[in-house]
């Protein structure tokens, strides 16, 4: 049996084992197994931590846009009320500007019609006094004519102012 080659293969091989175990191999690797373990462990933890923070970041940007476009509808909404006020204020400044106008064109226009018609009765009476003088004189002659007119005239003059 000792000169089987398998023997002493297998003899080498419990030395070379023995010689590792003895040497501590098998403590150097399971060290570095441990090692690697911890730090594949720590990259993991490590990236759960960026994962939450990264979530985190996410969920606040969300309520920071929600916020914003809550804030956006609100300043569209003031926008349109503040459009409609002004809309309503200045239609409102049109209806009193144009109701003023047609007030100052109504007087106006009453103004005139009170002068056209002063006018006209003062033409007619004028046109009246001088068709009764002319008539007067034609018709009647002497003191008597002179009398009329003169009475005639005074009582014109009198309607008249």
């Amino acid at each position: 049996m000792l000169l089987e080659p398998e023997t002493w293969v297998a003899i080498g091989f419990v030395v070379f084992v023995g010689g590792l175990g003895y040497i501590g191999v098998h403590k150097m690797l399971a060290k570095a197994l441990d090692d690697r373990g911890n730090r594949i462990k720590a990259e993991l933890d490590e990236a759960a931590k960026l994962k939450s923070e990264a979530l985190a970041l996410v969920a606040e940007y969300r309520r920071k846009r929600e916020a914003a476009e809550g804030e956006a509808q609100s300043i569209i909404a003031g926008a349109k009320a503040e459009a409609e006020r002004m809309a309503a204020e200045a239609q409102a400044k049109a209806e009193e500007f144009v109701a003023r106008r047609t007030k100052m064109a109504e007087t106006k226009i009453a103004q005139a019609e009170a002068q056209a018609v002063a006018d006209v009765r003062n033409a007619a009476a004028e046109a009246a006094v001088a068709a009764a003088e002319q008539i007067l004189r034609e018709q009647t002659t002497g003191q008597v004519a002179a009398d009329l007119i003169a009475k005639g005239i005074a009582d014109i003059g009198k309607k008249l102012n």
